[in-house]
């Protein structure tokens, strides 16, 4: 926790508020000078506080304790080698069923036509492929699922991909 971070995000709200910490401390029973204390970041509310003074600044105590940060609540785990074999799957399935058949073909048109692409082109090039690669696990992040760094790092051959998973991941709050 960060005491700083926790004390202007107090002071913010309070602010918006429009609350003094003179009111603060009379509703929480403290001294003004505690809640001073609070917002320049060199103490912290006692816990028996937390809830009264997350209802005061009506916000939650997980938000006033991550100093504003929001909660991530992942609803689920995603495997890059899974992505990966689904990709190399996909990209054998034209060998295995035939590029004339037209399940294939509907999937690549599908493809091509929401993603506004040659996906075949990517199949055959290991720098486009990654991409797509790159790109599924930057969907999967932004529905809120969570990909273990290591493992990205460990399955992607070129850097700009593993850059590109690991700043994208890093903004919502996967280290």
């Amino acid at each position: 926790m960060d005491m700083k971070k926790i004390g202007s995000f107090i002071r913010k709200i309070r602010s918006e508020k429009k609350i003094t910490q003179k009111q603060l401390g009379e509703r929480l029973n403290v001294s003004c000078q505690a809640v001073s204390k609070w917002e320049r970041g060199e103490t912290l509310p006692d816990t028996m506080l937390l809830l009264t003074l997350a209802e005061i600044l009506e916000i939650s105590v997980d938000s006033l304790l991550r100093g504003g940060e929001p909660v991530i609540n992942y609803n689920k785990n995603i495997s890059v080698m899974a992505i990966k074999k689904g990709i190399e799957q996909l990209s054998n399935l034209g060998n295995l069923i035939g590029k004339d058949n037209t399940v294939y073909k509907c999937i690549v048109e599908g493809i091509n036509k929401g993603m506004v692409m040659d996906v075949e082109e990517c199949f055959d090039d290991q720098f486009k492929k990654e991409a797509l690669i790159a790109e599924m696990i930057v969907q999967n992040i932004m529905s809120g699922s969570y990909v273990d760094l290591t493992e990205a790092h460990k399955h992607f051959k070129f850097d700009h991909w593993k850059k590109i998973v690991t700043n994208y991941a890093n903004k919502h709050g996967i280290k």
